[in-house]
């Protein structure tokens, strides 16, 4: 075995964001697939976001950057490209961008991939799907230009690839274990090794997050057959294998004792399991020391007694992030608006690189180095313990007093009778999921407000119109269950974030989602507070255009927190019940202004279950109560739906059942109905809105099409209790689009009916 020459290195990250910081590659994305652009523009675009990246990780102090995180839509998908694991049905594209895009969207022809969670965080990665029929075969041209282009601008580059294990275990195989082709993928990895040795590349990086999960033994096995294996290839460069998102428990002496160089781990968790892996002593340990998933500065005394505790236990180390800074904002200098003393408390991406590189600059030089630094921190830090906004008497004080009746209603049956008396819906009732486009003409409504060329009553003026126009919509197309459309809202936790005390919004801060798609997370900082209705005026305007029911649209508390950056000074159910209280005082004042309808959003309830079985339970049962406590507080006749997308349901059943939401609209349309197997086998017995088309794709949906997945929905739910709806909201989509879609939408139920 020949391994390229290398030397440890002192500080790095383990991934990168890759939208660009003012978000340079969604619009020159988004202009190549209108036209706008061509492949040469859009991969110009590429090249200087990358080389800006490089040169700051450079400035920054990195003695290793990664290489290959970049990526036009998502790293799995890069992933399934490198590896010839595209789908079939998008073998016929000859140009290899086009090919790669239509996996991701689809177009009026194929259906694209589907997509789920990227473990328990908010960004969302393309399953790779694996048939009887795929042939992996290697492709490495892009890598290997980006490696080159990296080597030309002397930054010390490391690829990083996601590693065989954790492609093949998050993939979707249509017969048999993705796990059993594990073979067929280690000699192109080896030949994958081979190829970047000889572009001089000293280390590379295989990300195996997949590590931290719950693995059997037969897999932890298999994991340390793929890394010796690996490891004793001729010609390759030193190994680092990246777990992140947790720790690796019993898959990290597994892999330890192959012939890898190095191992990066989460080290802002239990490192308890490091202490017993001797053969650590051998190799670089990477300690993600710096968080990688949140906003909140550092606490660098702590990291360096990590830090110290870990000099024992491995040969070298080197300061990184926990994990990508994908899952982070790039600065915190464009968020000169925020309060002082909050901003005090924050590190975004730039950020984080400072504190690994003092981390680094103290492990090698000792404190007196950064003494400067340690007492900012420390002061920081100080201020932000003793800040009054962080502990509200009024609000503990309201949730100690709540009894078991807030979080009950009664049976549902019971309810089922009130509400179709009161609503009067035919069966298979048709409704949308909360959200319409939003118009160019709502962006520059909005730009214009933020800007102070129209005060805030010619914005609600112009917001009312659009109200008028997406209630006319639906009752032009026969739709059952309307809603507002919610023009005035410009993200669905910042909304709410906006008007919530304890909550603090950035105006640059866009991190990836999916694709394109970015969201701003609001920070929750502190005890969370009702300043007044949020909702309310806008619903009911809605309500006063039309006599069919329209529904009060809210975030449920789960989701509010997890797309935001919630404060690490106390329990998550702490701050998801705080919340909860201030959506069920909306719900309430929504329901006595004769709201007959209220959803309450959950997407991203299976998001933040924890990866280990045995922490699944807690979370599940404060997940749901503060659902609950949001919800219970309104009548019998009440209807309350929710809506949950983009997740694999089935390991958290019991907890949808357990929301005892009248009505659940979920995701469907991409994993093809399988949903609603599970809640059949779980006896679920509410109503369920399985989405009939996939709104992510542009593609419109054929009347046969969703006629056809009604069908298949009514082998597992009864007609009674089957809703008809898309996957998700509308705001992404244009109004063409959206139009023909719902049309067919509806012809379809009404052909049922």
């Amino acid at each position: 075995m020949t391994v390229s020459p290398h030397t440890p290195f002192t500080a790095t990250v383990l991934g990168l964001p890759r939208v660009g910081p003012n978000r340079e590659l969604k619009r020159a994305t988004e202009s190549y697939w209108s036209g706008e652009v061509d492949a040469g523009q859009l991969h110009a675009v590429a090249r200087d976001l990358r080389a800006a990246q490089y040169a700051q990780l450079l400035a920054a102090g990195l003695d290793s950057v990664p290489v290959g995180t970049f990526s036009y839509y998502d790293q799995m998908l890069d992933a399934a490209a490198l590896l010839g694991a595209l789908p079939e049905r998008v073998a016929h594209i000859t140009d290899p961008l086009d090919r790669y895009f239509t996996a991701a969207r689809g177009d009026d022809t194929v259906e694209p991939l589907e997509m789920t969670k990227w473990f328990d965080t908010n960004y969302h990665y393309l399953v790779p799907e694996i048939g009887p029929h795929t042939v992996f075969s290697l492709h490495p041209a892009n890598l290997l230009e980006q490696v080159a282009e990296a080597r030309a601008l002397d930054v010390p580059a490391r690829p990083v690839v996601i590693g065989p294990v954790t492609f093949l275990k998050l993939a979707k195989a249509e017969d048999g274990a993705p796990l059993d082709r594990l073979a067929e993928l280690v000699p192109l990895y080896r030949e994958l090794l081979r190829l970047l040795a000889a572009a001089g590349v000293s280390w590379v990086q295989l990300d195996e997050p997949v590590l931290v999960t719950d693995l059997t033994a037969e897999e932890i096995e298999l994991t340390r057959g793929v890394y010796t294996e690996l490891s004793e290839s001729a010609d390759r460069p030193a190994l680092l294998v990246a777990t992140y998102f947790g720790t690796p428990g019993a898959a990290l002496p597994a892999l330890a004792a192959t012939g890898v160089e190095g191992i990066a781990l989460d080290a802002c968790g239990d490192l308890s399991v490091v202490a017993g892996v001797p053969a650590l002593a051998k190799k670089l340990l990477v300690a993600g020391v710096v968080d990688g998933r949140n906003v909140w500065r550092t606490d660098l005394d702590h990291a360096l007694t990590i830090l110290a505790t870990l000099l024992g236990s491995a040969a070298s180390i080197a300061v990184s992030s926990s994990c990508s800074l994908l899952h982070v904002p790039y600065t915190l200098a464009a968020e000169t608006q925020l309060d002082p003393a909050l901003r005090s408390w924050l590190a975004f991406g730039a950020e984080k690189l400072a504190e690994i590189r003092l981390l680094a600059t103290a492990m090698t030089s000792g404190t007196e180095a950064i003494a400067a630094e340690l007492a900012r921190a420390r002061a920081a830090a100080q201020s932000r313990r003793a800040d009054p906004r962080l502990s509200d008497e009024q609000v503990r004080a309201r949730l100690r007093a709540l009894g078991p009746d807030a979080i009950t209603r009664a049976p549902a049956d019971q309810r089922r009778v009130l509400q179709a008396e009161r609503l009067r819906l035919p069966i298979l009732p048709t409704t949308t999921i909360g959200s319409y486009p939003q118009t160019p003409a709502i962006r520059l409504a909005r730009a214009a407000l933020r800007k102070g060329e129209i005060d805030e009553a010619e914005y609600d003026s112009r917001m009312r119109a659009e109200i008028a126009e997406v209630i006319a919509l639906q009752e032009n197309l026969g739709i059952d269950v309307l809603v507002h459309g919610e023009p005035e809202r410009n993200d669905m936790v910042q909304y709410f974030a906006e008007q919530l005390d304890g909550f603090a919004t950035i105006e640059q801060g866009w991190v990836q989602s999916y694709g394109t798609r970015c969201v701003r997370p609001p920070i929750l900082f502190g005890d969370v507070t009702r300043r007044a209705p949020m909702t309310v005026d806008w619903i009911t305007y809605a309500q006063g255009l039309t006599d069919k029911p329209v529904k009060g649209m809210l975030t449920g508390p789960v989701t509010i927190l997890a797309w935001s950056f919630v404060r690490d000074d106390q329990p998550l159910a702490d701050s998801a019940a705080q919340v909860a209280l201030a959506i069920r005082d909306e719900t309430v004042d929504l329901q006595n202004a004769g709201i007959r309808v209220i959803q309450v959003d959950e997407p991203a309830l299976r998001e933040l279950l924890p990866l280990r079985a045995a922490d699944q339970p807690a979370y599940l049962d404060w997940s749901v109560r503060a659902f609950r406590l949001a919800t219970c507080g309104v009548s019998d006749s009440t209807q309350i739906h929710t809506h949950l997308c983009y997740s694999e349901f089935g390991e958290v059943i019991d907890a949808i059942a357990g929301l005892d939401a009248d009505v659940t609209s979920i995701e469907a349309a991409r994993s093809h109905m399988e949903v609603l197997d599970d809640l059949d086998a779980a006896g679920f017995r509410l109503g369920v809105g399985p989405g009939v088309y996939d709104i992510h794709s542009p593609r419109v949906p054929s009347v046969e099409e969703i006629t056809a997945a009604l069908r298949a929905a009514l082998k597992a739910v009864p007609a009674e209790r089957l809703w008809v709806n898309p996957d998700c909201g509308l705001k992404t989509r244009g109004p063409a689009e959206v139009e023909a879609s719902l049309r067919n939408m509806v012809t379809a139920a009404h052909t049922l009916r």
